[in-house]
C-alpha cells in the first residue's frame, strides 16, 4: 500500500505502480475550476484521487482498460473520501461515447513504442504505446474537451516533442509546459504539457526535483507537500 495524505492507494494487483510522474502530472495540473474532469489510463486511480483532493466539487471520469486496474481503482476510490465523485469506466478512450464533453483532460500515458516489451501482458499494457498511440490519444482528447477546456499530460521529452506536432494537428496548442530534471546541471527526463484550443505564448518553466538522492528542491515540496506524508 502506498499512503498519501489523504488517501491511500492498494497496488498489488495493478500493473503500474504508484510513480514519481502520475504525482507531478495530478499535482502540476491546473483544475481548480474544473467542473468534470477526465482521466484516461487511472491505474489505480491516483490521479483521479489527486484531482478529486484538490478540487472539492468537480466530477471525475476514470477510463481504464486493464481488468485488475479497473478493479482496484474502484477499490482505492471507494476507500477514498471522495467515491461518489469519482467514476471507473471499464472501457478504452477510442470506444468512450460520451454523454458529455470535459473541462479538464489528464493522461499520464503509455509511451514506449520501440522498446523491448516485458513478458508480464498487464505491465507492457500499461507502459507501450500499442493500444494507445499517442496520436490517438490527442485525437480522442480534442473530440472530448469542452471549447475552453485544457488537457494535460507527462511524456519523455522526445516522444512529448512529437506530441505538441500531433496536437497542433487537432487545433491543440501548448499553454504551459515544465520540463522535469531529475537533478541540477541534468538535462529534462519529461515535459508537462497543457495543452487549449486557443493559440497563445506558451508558458515555460522548470522543476527540479532532488539536489540529491532524497534531497527534494523546495519546488518539489511546494508541489506535492498536499500529497506526500513526509513532504513538509
Amino acid at each position: 500500500m502506498f499512503r498519501f495524505k489523504q488517501f491511500a492507494i492498494q497496488q498489488d494487483r495493478t500493473p503500474m505502480k504508484v510513480g514519481t510522474d502520475g504525482v507531478l502530472l495530478g499535482a502540476w495540473a491546473e483544475l481548480e475550476h474544473g467542473t468534470h474532469i477526465l482521466d484516461i489510463g487511472t491505474g489505480t486511480g491516483l490521479i483521479a484521487l489527486m484531482a478529486a483532493q484538490r478540487n472539492p466539487t468537480a466530477l471525475i471520469d476514470a477510463l481504464e482498460i486493464e481488468p485488475n486496474a479497473c478493479e482496484q481503482a474502484r477499490e482505492n476510490i471507494q476507500a477514498s473520501p471522495w467515491a461518489e465523485r469519482i467514476t471507473v469506466i471499464p472501457t478504452a478512450l477510442q470506444d468512450y461515447a460520451s454523454p458529455s464533453i470535459y473541462d479538464c483532460i489528464l493522461c499520464n500515458p503509455p509511451f514506449f513504442n520501440s522498446s523491448t516489451k516485458t513478458p508480464d501482458q498487464g505491465r507492457t499494457l500499461a507502459r507501450h504505446d500499442d493500444t494507445l498511440p499517442h496520436p490517438v490519444l490527442i485525437e480522442h482528447a480534442s473530440r472530448l474537451l469542452a471549447p475552453e477546456g485544457i488537457f494535460c499530460l507527462i511524456l519523455p521529452v522526445k516522444e512529448a516533442t512529437e506530441a505538441i506536432l500531433y496536437a497542433r494537428q487537432h487545433r491543440l496548442f501548448p499553454q504551459r509546459i515544465t520540463q522535469v530534471l531529475p537533478n541540477p546541471g541534468k538535462p529534462p527526463k519529461r515535459l508537462l504539457m497543457q495543452f487549449a484550443r486557443h493559440e497563445t505564448e506558451t508558458r515555460t518553466d522548470e522543476l527540479v526535483i532532488e539536489f540529491s538522492r532524497h534531497q527534494y528542491t523546495p519546488e518539489y515540496i511546494r508541489l506535492t507537500r498536499a500529497f506526500y506524508l513526509n513532504m513538509t
